[in-house]
């Protein structure tokens, strides 16, 4: 089963099936590769798709995973809602709960990209579910970043989560001529290095130009601040015991490596490695740098440095 008859999204997911799982009132749609009861779910950011894990799928189904890349609340072929009340962390954190549940698997390890990334963290401090193991591609650490956006140095590179707050004027503009702008706000971030070809960004586009697709991509930024700052943020950030590994593209221009400056405070068996001049778009970037990575981490071997 192809994750939709679109032939431009077929070509972008060779050996990789799609399912759709009910979870939390709301219909996932899946892309999976593997299968057995050791979960690796893959959690995709801002304004992505479950395709951007297209090249760590069959890796982790080779490693002997079932793993698993949901379209999160209101993306891809997943269920909608309306409303930025209905994107609040707490319910994008119970849809990541309901999912490990309805999987049925008997451990889940977590790696998350970007927003995906930012929820995991939480997901990790609550304890909501047992994680054996938590990798995190270029997002921030909740705690750190708190620090990082009181200083010029990531306030500038974070300018759009102020903008994104505006009603209906980035909706329009973003969802303009079929995401237009999303297409080119992808490119622009991977920098000079051609990371996407033609069909790749067409299909993105294609991803943010569904009826209401945009409006929902925004209401995550909207529901983090309307839905109530999450308990955490009001004292200390619980310590998260899971042991963790954080892959940081240094060349990132919306998010500043000072987003995980001090995360050892929090995350105590935390391994970083960094890799210098590769964008935001890390696992789409340099995915067989993040494969070689990602299985050192998953085989308790030595995560090499590059």
């Amino acid at each position: 089963m192809s994750i939709s008859s679109d032939s431009k999204a077929e070509c972008l997911l060779p050996a990789i099936q799609a399912r759709v799982v009910n979870a939390n009132g709301l219909s996932f749609e899946i892309l999976e590769s593997g299968g057995g009861d050791k979960l690796v779910l893959c959690l995709h950011g801002f304004p992505s798709h479950a395709i951007c894990w297209r090249d760590q799928l069959p890796a982790l189904a080779r490693l002997g995973f079932r793993a698993w890349a949901p379209n999160q609340r209101g993306y891809g072929g997943t269920s909608r809602p309306k409303g930025s009340i209905n994107y609040t962390v707490d319910l994008l954190l119970a849809d990541i709960a309901a999912v490990i549940d309805a999987s049925g698997a008997r451990s889940t390890v977590i790696i998350a990209h970007d927003w995906g990334g930012l929820l995991a963290w939480f997901f990790a401090a609550r304890r909501i579910r047992p994680i054996a193991k938590l990798i995190i591609l270029n997002a921030p650490h909740p705690a750190c970043a708190a620090v990082a956006y009181r200083r010029w140095r990531q306030m500038r590179k974070g300018w759009y989560i102020l903008a994104f707050q505006i009603p209906w004027v980035p909706d329009f503009i973003l969802g303009f001529n079929r995401a237009w702008l999303i297409g080119k706000l992808i490119a622009w971030v991977a920098g000079p290095r051609k990371v996407f070809d033609a069909a790749t960004l067409d299909f993105y586009r294609s991803n943010a130009s569904g009826r209401g697709a945009v409006t929902a991509m925004l209401n995550w930024y909207r529901g983090l601040t309307r839905g109530g700052v999450p308990l955490e943020m009001a004292g200390r950030f619980p310590t998260i015991d899971t042991p963790a590994l954080i892959i940081w593209g240094e060349g990132d221009v919306a998010l500043d490596r000072s987003c995980i400056e001090g995360v050892e405070a929090y995350v105590p068996n935390v391994t970083i490695r960094y890799l210098p001049g590769v964008s935001h778009w890390v696992q789409e970037e340099v995915p067989d740098t993040v494969n070689r990575l990602i299985e050192a981490f998953l085989t308790d071997r030595l995560v090499p440095d590059h």
